[in-house]
């Protein structure tokens, strides 16, 4: 599973309880849901080109100034903007977002595990919080890394998909010189299929930026919930405290379950079961619930990435995983 959220396979999507994607588990806000019935007038006109309405309100929302922030059409097309501006290696960890690799490889960029080490006109990318851990740097520890790299002739991109879940450790502030910060919505709104993502950098990458981007980058229901995004932080705030009392119920459950579970500071938990989880996979799959795998990140079959859902939504899980587990061990012992 190279991508979670493939609940468009066998019965459709309302089939699946879906940890495989983190997003937010109540599904979009109710101010979301309205934004995006105002904007079907809209949707019979070409949109903003220059994107200004959602240029301001991102602007706002993420508190830096207007030329240093540009909507795109979801996280996945800001990497992807971002990596094709140089020629350079891309370095990530060891264990990292797939796409990263795939958008180098697209743009004829060797790809290779970061060592401390780049030439100029390379790229460091970090995802902060990580994925699939979850584990958050600070922003200090950015920050010094940005300097190294730097120093080396290098450039940083900072993924901050994450980030809602954990904004004191946010870089978007300190864009500029080396810098670019990227991020999306997808998961605090739960709006995978609106696509709202964003680049923060200096104005002169900004411009580079949006001399190559596709015309009608953001439509109208996309520009519709970047203009809500200012009046609803503090929902926002509160979805964030609400996850982190989510997942450490959902660690405390997992690890009762004899998991291994690493530090997260995002939406989702990396649980190491200590054996192959194929067969446990698979029959979860067959009860409808739907967990990411790990094999796209290189880690082993003993790992998932489960996200942070409803308090009901995680206790049928940690039913289903016991079961699941049951079963295998005893199918093992025939």
């Amino acid at each position: 599973m190279r991508h979670g959220g493939n609940v468009w396979d066998g019965e459709g999507p309302g089939y699946w309880l879906d940890f495989s994607a983190n997003l937010r588990p109540d599904g979009p806000p109710e101010w979301v849901v309205e934004a995006l019935q105002s904007a079907v007038a809209d949707a019979r006109y070409y949109p903003d080109r220059r994107m200004r309405a959602a240029r301001r309100a991102l602007a706002e929302y993420l508190g830096v100034p207007q030329e240093r922030v540009l909507p795109t059409a979801g996280g996945a097309a800001a990497i992807d903007a971002v990596l094709s501006l140089r020629c350079g290696a891309v370095w990530t960890d060891a264990v990292a977002f797939g796409e990263y690799a795939a958008r180098a490889t697209v743009y004829g960029r060797v790809h290779g595990v970061w060592a401390g080490r780049c030439a100029p006109g390379d790229t460091r990318v970090c995802c902060n919080p990580d994925n699939p851990t979850g584990r958050a740097l600070t922003r200090e520890a950015v920050l010094e890394e940005r300097r190294r790299v730097c120093a080396q002739g290098g450039e940083m991109l900072v993924d901050e998909a994450f980030i809602g879940f954990c904004p004191e450790h946010t870089v978007r502030h300190d864009a500029g010189d080396g810098l670019t910060v990227v991020g999306s919505l997808t998961k605090t709104l739960c709006i995978p299929g609106v696509r709202l993502g964003y680049v923060v950098a200096g104005p002169e990458r900004i411009e580079e930026i949006e001399r190559r981007m596709l015309p009608w980058a953001v439509g109208a229901f996309a520009s519709a919930v970047a203009v809500r995004l200012p009046e609803h932080r503090g929902q926002i705030e509160r979805d964030a405290a609400l996850n982190r009392a989510r997942r450490e119920e959902l660690r405390v459950a997992l690890e009762t379950l004899g998991a291994r579970v690493a530090p997260s500071q995002a939406n989702f938990l990396l649980a190491d079961f200590g054996r192959d989880m194929t067969a446990a996979v698979a029959a979860l799959r067959a009860q409808g619930i739907l967990v990411r795998t790990c094999a796209s990140f290189g880690l082993p079959a003993s790992m998932l990435r489960l996200a942070v859902r409803t308090e009901e939504e995680n206790a049928r899980l940690i039913g289903a995983l016991r079961r699941a587990l049951e079963g295998c061990a005893c199918a093992e012992s025939r």
